[in-house]
């Protein structure tokens, strides 16, 4: 019997799949728990007007990433923090803070997507914010001490 997986079933198959399988097995275990459903000419029509869009979308959200990482690519971005005379901060630059300063110039960066870890000296630090699909974007955080 042929089904449309609806989710990820272990050595079987990723959702979306179609797959050949026992009819026991189909109507015993996978179509109860929800984990697929007869592949139908309708189910299957459904399913490519699914991935069509669902092409399209991935689409967009990639044209958007690169977007945003050839605006990001580059950035210098300035931070104040209280230091020592030697240049140790005394609080460290999180990647939240790295995320909301990024947000303060206009740029949607959740603070997941920082790959850097906390920064505890002045200077200029390189900052690699990850984006979707794969993408990257190297920025420069300058980090000031802040003046009493």
């Amino acid at each position: 019997m042929k089904v449309i997986l609806l989710k990820n079933v272990p050595q079987l198959g990723e959702q979306g799949d179609v797959k050949e399988v026992a009819i026991g097995h189909a109507r015993n275990f996978l179509i109860p728990r929800g984990l697929a459903k007869p592949a139908t000419p309708q189910a299957l029509a459904e399913l490519e007007l699914n991935k069509v869009q669902a092409a399209k979308t991935a689409e967009v959200d990639l044209a958007t990433a690169e977007q945003l990482a050839g605006k990001l690519e580059g950035q210098i971005i300035e931070v104040t923090a209280k230091a020592s005379d030697e240049g140790t901060l005394y609080g460290a630059i999180s990647p939240a803070k790295v995320s909301s300063a990024l947000k303060a110039k206009g740029f949607e960066v959740d603070k997941d997507q920082i790959a850097a870890r906390h920064i505890k000296e002045l200077g200029e630090h390189e900052v690699v914010v990850d984006l979707d699909h794969g993408l990257e974007a190297r920025i420069t955080l300058v980090v000031n001490a802040e003046r009493s």
